[in-house]
């Protein structure tokens, strides 16, 4: 990679993704993006990773961990009143060049894996319409599931845009999220289905019972993203009380044989979220080809989005009979979703 992609990630990074969502890494990156210098810092982040999201996590985990510089007064999550008035490249920039090191030792060994508990909201009535249909317990099995946390959505309360509980009422966990576009098929949320197994597969796992993963999967969420940041807290006081099993490996490789350990008398669901835009053409194919092979001798259903496009899709197989259905756009933090289909 080189300087000018580098330049187009950043500029894509503030256009497409901090647009409406984080004002500051907004700004940030589109001054990254004409910087020779912060560039080639950047440069020395491991192949394959989001470069923006990693770049800005290293500088972020710095200021949680007590770094003091005058940038933590930009920072939401640092102060409580951060500084809104003036441009805060400059000193962002000074900060990089005095914690180098730092930075480079975060971009050689750290890892974008970001745990949006929040994408749970749409995956719940998914998930609910899914139990409807075959009557039968959930099998889960999460391909990238980094720490695991998307793999308790069934232990998660929600709420869509009124005063309703769906879920589990007890849990330390309730997330709020709003349909956007079309309407939820609010019967079926009345009961939460049961999950029979939960399985997450990862090249990397992210181990919350030790705090350093704790605290670099904090410096991945944004500054100014409180809600998401009481989310993830909440989210990892759940987990420690049922720890999901989670394997470390390839989702795609491993896939045929982990379904081998799941009994066929619950209805098995593949799920991913914003992991198959980091996957070649290649493994995408071969992903949709073990499903398919799977759903020959049991049905199984496949909820994913980012593949081909960022809507949320689920594809199933039932007595060997496929159907692909699209439910809509989906935000990345999970503030809204389209629900524009009536799932049979």
């Amino acid at each position: 990679m080189n300087t000018t992609r580098t330049a187009e990630r950043f500029h894509d990074f503030a256009v497409n993704e901090c647009e409406g969502s984080s004002e500051l890494y907004k700004h940030l990156s589109l001054k990254v993006a004409k910087d020779e210098e912060l560039l080639r810092l950047c440069l020395e982040a491991r192949e394959g990773q989001p470069v923006p999201n990693l770049f800005f996590a290293a500088v972020h985990d710095l200021l949680l961990r007590g770094a003091n510089h005058a940038l933590a007064s930009f920072y939401q999550s640092v102060t409580d009143n951060p500084d809104r008035e003036r441009d805060p490249f400059p000193t962002f920039k000074a900060f990089c060049m005095e914690n180098v090191d730092a930075i480079f030792h975060r971009l050689q060994t750290k890892r974008v894996q970001t745990n949006e508990v929040r994408r749970c909201a749409y995956l719940y009535p998914v998930f609910c319409s899914i139990h409807q249909r075959t009557k039968k317990p959930l099998s889960l099995i999460e391909i990238g599931t980094s720490a695991g946390l998307q793999l308790l959505w069934d232990q998660y309360s929600y709420s869509y845009g009124d005063d309703q509980f769906y879920g589990n009422r007890d849990s330390f966990v309730h997330l709020t999220s709003k349909v956007r576009k079309g309407a939820l098929p609010l019967d079926v949320l009345e009961w939460t289905p049961s999950v029979k197994e939960r399985v997450g597969i990862d090249l990397h796992v992210s181990d919350l019972t030790i705090e350093e993963n704790v605290q670099w999967l904090k410096a991945l969420l944004w500054p100014e993203h409180e809600e998401r940041r009481k989310n993830f807290d909440a989210a990892v006081q759940q987990l420690k009380k049922a720890p999901p099993h989670l394997i470390v490996g390839d989702g795609v490789a491993l896939l045929p044989e982990v379904v081998k350990d799941i009994q066929d008398d619950s209805t098995l669901c593949i799920f991913h979220t914003h992991v198959a835009n980091q996957m070649p053409e290649s493994v995408k194919d071969e992903l949709l080809r073990r499903v398919a092979d799977l759903g020959q001798g049991r049905d199984v259903f496949h909820i994913y989005n980012n593949m081909n496009d960022r809507k949320l899709h689920v594809d199933s197989y039932v007595k060997g009979c496929f159907k692909t259905e699209t439910i809509g756009e989906t935000d990345g933090h999970g503030r809204w979703f389209d629900w524009e289909l009536e799932m049979q």
